[in-house]
């Protein structure tokens, strides 16, 4: 049983103390079931939801649910004029949640779409102009090849850019049509990191990948996000040309075909492992329009993408990508945080 809290007029107001005796009459009701599952991978999301239910924003301009990943919002219409400090508070948002799916938002068009995206940085856009796009900077996807590209996002989880020398820093995704089936799955890449045994840590901290060409990048596996310093991974599973082992080091050594697929298959099985467990896969819905932190969260189209429009009907998603902060850097001795 909780013990009860004390509280005393002068230290807290009515509603602070209302608020504080509602949370622990919920707490006390749920500690016989978290014992029963802490044990389980979902005891972790459970906990979360529990902590964010509990926690009050800072604003009121939209109201935040949380979800495995991130929070859903609400409360808000992006086609709408969006005063500065609301802009503010969806930037601060994304970044400490990482992937925020704004509901009820209709269709947004392609040059609305675009506005929104600047709120964080100038858009980048690299991929295939399809005819059908409202934009010259929304890269268009579908199930149907006449009306987008086919096949996005299927080589594997990926961050979109890592082939730059700064990766996107933001993806913003919006669903115009919205198919029966076809969800884009998200994993957090931090927690992948912060779960690995600790020679694994030290295997990945030692690695460097290169994107497609020996001509590209070369970017750190695991780094410091630029903003909130975590660690993060910057990876494309189909789009890695080779690996390089201690990089500008005396050691320094490029992975052959055999041993880059085999690390390939390591990385992809930290994404699959336990179930799924870190995943989360978002069922689009209309109106969904998705801001996510590019570089805190990894992602895949998942293969019911690609079924034919006659078996679950037009699938077109729209994405916007932003220009990289910078190119991605260890802003930390892994050797001294791991004892080496």
């Amino acid at each position: 049983m909780l013990r009860r809290a004390t509280l005393r007029n002068r230290d807290l107001p009515v509603a602070s103390m209302v608020k504080v005796l509602q949370n622990l009459c919920v707490l006390q009701v749920l500690l016989p079931k978290l014992r029963l599952i802490t044990q389980r991978p979902q005891a972790f999301f459970l906990l979360r939801l529990i902590h964010m239910g509990t926690q009050e924003s800072s604003h009121n301009f939209y109201k935040l649910t949380p979800v495995k990943l991130g929070c859903e919002v609400r409360g808000i219409n992006l086609k709408q004029d969006v005063p500065p400090e609301v802009m503010a508070a969806i930037k601060e948002d994304v970044t400490k949640h990482r992937l925020l799916i704004f509901k009820d938002q209709g269709v947004v068009s392609g040059e609305r779409h675009v506005e929104i995206a600047k709120w964080f940085n100038e858009p980048e856009s690299t991929f295939y102009k399809h005819p059908r796009s409202p934009h010259p900077d929304v890269f268009r996807v579908s199930n149907d090849r006449s009306e987008g590209c086919t096949n996005v996002g299927r080589t594997g989880w990926h961050i979109d850019g890592s082939f730059q020398e700064a990766p996107f820093a933001y993806a913003l995704y919006h669903m115009v049509s919205v198919p029966s089936n076809g969800p884009t799955v998200f994993a957090p890449l931090t927690d992948i990191i912060e779960e690995l045994p600790r020679e694994q840590r030290i295997r990945w901290e030692r690695l460097y990948m290169i994107s497609d060409g020996r001509s590209g990048p070369v970017h750190p596996l695991i780094y410091s996000h630029p903003i909130t310093k975590r660690k993060v991974l910057c990876f494309h599973l189909g789009m890695t040309d080779s690996f390089i082992w201690d990089y500008k080091t005396p050691q320094q050594r490029i992975t052959k075909e055999e041993e880059t697929y085999s690390l390939l298959q390591e990385i992809h099985h930290e994404f699959i492992k336990n179930n799924k467990v870190r995943q989360f896969s978002h069922q689009w819905e209309v109106g969904d329009f998705i801001i996510s932190d590019n570089l805190s969260v990894g992602h895949e189209a998942a293969p019911e993408t690609q079924l034919p429009r006659s078996q679950v009907g037009l699938r077109i998603l729209h994405r916007v990508t932003t220009k990289g902060h910078c190119p991605p850097a260890k802003e930390y001795d892994y050797r001294k945080e791991l004892g080496l």
